[in-house]
């Protein structure tokens, strides 16, 4: 797994991370990202996964975002734009 599927991989898994985010960084809308993840999980983690986004207390959908957040990271994180590198 390449450097780009792993960081797409857990931006993916990241609750405050929203599906528009990945799009700036990666152009891979939401539909990719659900195939992407498909294909590289296992299908309990898959399926784990999709339970989340859809259950409420993942925000990866901006439109249901609290409209005060326009951010797509942390205010403490460095200012760093079009970030494709690990935090880590």
């Amino acid at each position: 797994m390449d450097r780009d599927t792993d960081r797409i991989i857990e931006m993916a898994w990241e609750d405050r991370t929203p599906f528009e985010a990945i799009k700036v960084q990666f152009d891979l809308s939401e539909a990719e990202v659900i195939k992407l993840m498909r294909s590289e999980l296992k299908r309990s983690s898959f399926d784990r996964w999709r339970k989340r986004v859809h259950s409420g207390v993942s925000q990866k959908h901006a439109q249901l975002r609290n409209p005060d957040i326009a951010r797509f990271k942390c205010t403490r994180q460095q200012p760093i734009s079009l970030n494709k590198i690990s935090k880590r």
